[in-house]
This record gives C-alpha cells, sequence and structure tokens, in this order.
C-alpha cells in the first residue's frame, strides 16, 4: 500500500497501492481486448518512459482482484514486463459495475457496446437472483443492447447497426428478475437471427 485517502466527491474511502500484475484480471463481462491497442498503448508508454495512470481494483468473489477499468493497461503492462501496476483499490464490489456502465459509452461500436452490456447482465443475474433490469437500468445503458448482446454471441458478424433504430423504439427493461427477463431476450435474438436470415 503506497497510501489511503478520502475520494473528494462522496467520500469513500481508498487505497492507492501497487499490486502484482499477475493478482489483477479484467472484470469478466469487458469488451474483448484489442490487441492492436494493446501494443499502440506499450509503445507510447514505453515511449514517454512512464505508467501514470492507475486502474481500478476490487476483491472479486474469489479473493483476486477485478479491475473495471483497466483491461488494455493491465496487457500493455503485462507486454513490458512490468511485474507491478499501480492500482486505486476500493472496498466496493459493486463499483465494477457502476464504473462498467461509463466504460459502455467508451467502447468502440455497437458489438463491443452489447457484448459488455450482456455480460454484465449475465454476471449480475448470477450475483443477485432476484434483480432487474430496471434495478440495473443505469449500468445496462440501453435494453436493446442486451438483446443485440445475445445475437452476437451467437453470431459475432451480425448487422446490429442495422436493426439497433427499431429495437430502440420497441425494447424497454424488464421488472421481472434478470434470469428470467435474459431467457425471454433469447427468444427475441433468435427471432432477430431468422429474420435476418430471410
Amino acid at each position: 500500500m503506497v497510501g489511503a485517502y478520502h475520494e473528494p466527491l462522496a467520500g469513500h474511502a481508498l487505497l492507492l497501492a501497487t499490486l502484482p500484475r499477475d493478482a489483477v484480471e479484467p472484470t469478466p463481462f469487458q469488451r474483448d481486448l484489442s490487441p492492436t491497442h494493446v501494443k499502440r498503448l506499450a509503445a507510447k508508454i514505453e515511449e514517454t518512459g512512464s505508467f501514470l495512470d492507475p486502474i481500478i481494483a476490487m476483491r472479486s468473489h474469489e479473493g483476486r482482484f477485478w479491475t473495471p477499468n483497466g483491461r488494455h493497461r493491465l496487457a500493455a503492462a503485462k507486454l513490458l514486463g512490468q511485474r507491478q501496476i499501480t492500482a486505486l483499490v476500493s472496498p466496493d464490489e459493486g463499483l465494477a459495475f457502476r464504473i462498467l456502465a461509463l466504460n459502455t459509452e467508451k467502447a468502440h461500436n455497437l458489438r463491443d457496446r452489447s457484448l459488455e452490456v450482456i455480460r454484465m447482465a449475465h454476471a449480475l443475474a448470477k450475483r443477485d437472483a432476484k434483480a432487474s433490469e430496471q434495478d440495473y437500468a443505469a449500468q445496462l445503458e440501453a435494453p436493446e443492447l442486451l438483446t443485440l448482446g445475445i445475437v452476437y454471441e451467437k453470431e459475432g458478424r451480425f448487422a446490429g447497426g442495422a436493426y439497433a433504430p427499431c429495437l430502440r423504439k420497441v425494447d424497454r427493461f424488464a421488472a421481472k428478475p434478470l434470469a428470467k427477463s435474459l431467457a425471454e431476450r433469447t427468444g427475441f435474438a433468435a427471432r432477430l437471427l431468422e429474420i435476418d436470415k430471410r
């Protein structure tokens, strides 16, 4: 541990720490790693000679550390041979889901955003059996991303941009438990794929 402080907005306790790089892994519901971005990032870090942007980390259920916003920096650190990484450590495991909602807006395209959202929904369904889509509306961003995420899990080359405007008009967050709503959305996704085939 390097130090401890209270963040200035809400006063939550945080630690500034240097963690073993291999003890940190990205949350399992983040967008996929871009090897090109990792190489560029590693090159820029090497150019500046400094790793200045700490990741955010929290303990996972398994006792390791999760980072909801440092997947590419973590991979760049590995590429550069770093054995440790600087992190802001929060005791709030739920922060991983709230931060990911911000990262979703930074995703490169509709496919990445949708996959991130559906992965998060699957994780939330396991974490809290009674939770509904409506309970996590802020984190899940938009209901059509859930349906499109299921489609992209089945067909990675799906042209979701053609269907997103229509889905946006008719899709809503469900009030039923996530496991049930996601099962329903699997049916919607199958119909969407069938329409696309035709």
